[in-house]
């Protein structure tokens, strides 16, 4: 039994391989239709989503599978005090797969050691969220047609944002990567970031602050937003949240063909006067992790379907 806890759990070779199979479902989405039947998806979500819990209700019914779940800690017997470990227990009874999503950094992986089930993280706190990265992978890998040799611009949010960890971790093994990390000081890269995968990895960065520097040079912009949620104070939050705002007269100084992807749900760092710039990849973005997460259930499940 299989789980995904990190991006790095599958090989450059097994993700080229999950991705040939989202791009064939996107193709070909009815030979797939009964991949999963008799199959339950469980969604353990103890922190609220929209796109990722419904994205993979959407992947798991798109397979013929059905879904159970709930969609906050309040509405399980987490409130009651029950163990991450007792509750998988259980949920391995019911179901043939889950996704967890947890505010405590581990979580996830804390019920893999225990479950029954193959365990897909789904965000555990400020530290991965794997499937995201999958569904940035399969955008870029599309849209591109590539994943090396690109200057990849990260914007925002750097500190807090589990999405940005996760990308730049699987992406320092493709050739050719370039990093712009453009934040304030007060939410720059952590680290370990820096040091044990982006230097450990001799993969070339520069830092900067303004994004209006960063853009002429990006063959892909990666906007993030200023996580509320991860703030000990609403001072510092109300300060930094509208540090970065991407609108039009910004996408003029872009390249013709720079992709602006974002993991969503934005505030207000994307201007919706950018929405129509066919440049502006983040909608799509969102279709392609419903197959990418069609994909990786049938992965861990390990279901071909020929």
């Amino acid at each position: 039994m299989r789980h995904l806890m990190s991006p790095l759990d599958f090989s450059v070779e097994e993700l080229e391989q999950l991705m040939n199979l989202a791009n064939d479902i996107e193709r070909n989405p009815k030979k797939y239709a009964h991949a999963c039947d008799g199959k339950i998806l469980a969604t353990l979500f103890y922190e609220p989503s929209t796109r990722t819990r419904l994205s993979f209700e959407s992947a798991m019914i798109r397979l013929g599978g059905k879904c159970l779940g709930f969609a906050s800690a309040d509405n399980s017997s987490a409130a009651k005090g029950e163990s991450v470990s007792d509750t998988i227990r259980i949920v391995s009874c019911y179901a043939d797969i889950c996704a967890m999503r947890h505010p405590k950094e581990g979580a996830p992986l804390v019920a893999s050691l225990v479950s029954g089930i193959p365990v897909i993280n789904a965000g555990d706190g400020g530290h991965q969220h794997p499937t995201q990265t999958l569904t940035d992978l399969l955008t870029i890998h599309s849209m591109k047609g590539r994943l090396n040799n690109l200057t990849i611009g990260l914007c925002g949010d750097l500190k807090f944002g589990r999405t940005v960890h996760s990308l730049i971790s699987a992406l320092v093994r493709y050739e050719g990567i370039r990093f712009v990390l453009i934040s304030p000081d007060e939410l720059r890269v952590p680290d370990y970031i820096r040091n044990d995968v982006l230097k450990a990895n001799h993969v070339e960065f520069e830092e900067v602050t303004k994004l209006e520097d960063a853009l002429p040079n990006l063959d892909l912009l990666y906007m993030t937003r200023v996580q509320k949620e991860r703030f000990f104070n609403e001072e510092d939050y109300v300060r930094m949240k509208d540090f970065y705002i991407l609108d039009k007269s910004k996408m003029d100084l872009a390249k013709p063909d720079m992709l602006v992807l974002h993991p969503l749900p934005r505030v207000n760092e994307i201007s919706v006067e950018v929405d129509n710039d066919p440049r502006a990849a983040y909608f799509k973005q969102a279709q392609y992790g419903v197959y990418a997460r069609m994909a990786l259930i049938l992965t861990l499940l390990g279901i071909e379907v020929q």
